[in-house]
């Protein structure tokens, strides 16, 4: 990965430290790259079709030549796209983290949303029980075993892939209403607080004194810093819904263990016992069928739980409580920060 560049400012002439280099570290460190010009320079140049075309055209050939390998090795047409799917999706993580300069968002925004583990026992409590109870129900419908027990893996794979994809376009969607409302509420208390323990705390305060700026202008967000937050809140969401999602994936494999026998699963399969000993052979103590009966529920269960966090009010503040706070400091201090970086150098600063 290419070395990030260094800030622009260093320090003072009296050597005390520049607030605004310490800002863009600030930045760095908590996820908003893009929020740093030099930073968010370099994502813009490596968006340039010269650059992606032929990326973009190697990632599909060699996607491509290895889903149809698969495809033919396994005789499963279906393994075909989803690998070409899994591959591009893949090769734009790559990307992101090395020519985008996306490491440091896309690394922040997995830490804290596994740091949400000591918070997942409360969403669980809201968010599981309904679900659960509706699911299980389906779970324990013999239609569903068979249509299950009749997807062969490349299939289930694509199936799964389609419910990610679905959830992931879902937020994608949604959640950049919720950062636009981020910048419609500041005001000079909004950014003291903001800048509450930051490099900029004394700036802000000097610039709120002199009332020489109009910091509320400076606070909307747009373009790369826009997608910054958005990129920081999908991540941080699919991340409390995979955890909820896999919860949901071995609560069915103990339930299934417990009340599903090897003759109950034979006849809601449609599988006759010989058929049942070839084709579901057992994972220790855990049939074939009924991992793919959890998994199958598991990600329909993600879908559910990603439309849920945003649609519904009580899962929305359990879900985005915590969260909407760090981004309301994130748009004080970047209002801040511009107002002082602008008037060093107004030119090194660009608004998108």
């Amino acid at each position: 990965m290419p070395e990030l560049p260094r800030p622009a400012f260093r320090r003072k002439d009296n050597g005390t430290v520049d607030p605004v280099a310490a800002t863009d570290r600030w930045f760095l460190s908590h996820g908003l790259a893009y929020f740093v010009p030099e930073q968010r320079q370099g994502a813009r140049e490596a968006l340039r079709l010269r650059r992606t075309f032929p990326f973009l055209v190697l990632a599909f050939v060699v996607a491509g030549a290895a889903g149809a390998t698969l495809a033919y090795l396994t005789r499963q047409v279906a393994a075909a796209p989803a690998l070409l799917i899994s591959a591009g999706l893949l090769a734009a993580l790559w990307y992101a983290l090395t020519a985008l300069r996306a490491r440091p968002i896309i690394t922040w925004a997995l830490t804290r949303g596994f740091a949400g583990l000591r918070t997942l026992l409360p969403m669980m409590s809201r968010a599981l029980p309904l679900l659960l109870l509706f699911v299980t129900f389906l779970f324990i419908n013999a239609e569903v075993w068979e249509m299950s027990a009749s997807l062969r893996w490349g299939t289930m794979w694509l199936t799964c892939l389609l419910f990610v994809l679905l959830s992931v376009g879902f937020l994608l969607v949604r959640l950049p209403e919720e950062v636009d409302t981020v910048d419609d509420v500041v005001d000079a208390e909004f950014l003291r607080r903001g800048s509450r323990g930051t490099p900029l705390e004394s700036s802000c305060r000097s610039l709120l004194e002199a009332d020489e700026v109009d910091l509320v202008g400076y606070a909307q967000v747009r373009g790369y810093e826009r997608a910054n937050l958005v990129a920081v809140l999908v991540i941080i969401q699919a991340v409390q819904v995979f955890l909820l999602a896999m919860t949901v994936f071995f609560f069915f494999l103990i339930f299934g263990l417990l009340v599903m026998n090897v003759g109950t699963q034979e006849n809601w399969t449609g599988l006759d016992p010989s058929q049942f000993s070839e084709h579901a052979q057992v994972f220790g103590a855990f049939s074939v069928p009924l991992i793919k009966v959890s998994l199958f529920l598991s990600a329909f269960s993600a879908l559910h739980l990603a439309v849920s966090s945003v649609t519904d009010e009580t899962y929305r503040n359990q879900f985005f409580g915590a969260v909407l706070r760090e981004m309301q400091q994130a748009v004080a201090l970047r209002a801040i920060y511009r107002a002082v970086r602008e008037r060093r150098e107004p030119q090194t600063d660009s608004p998108s």
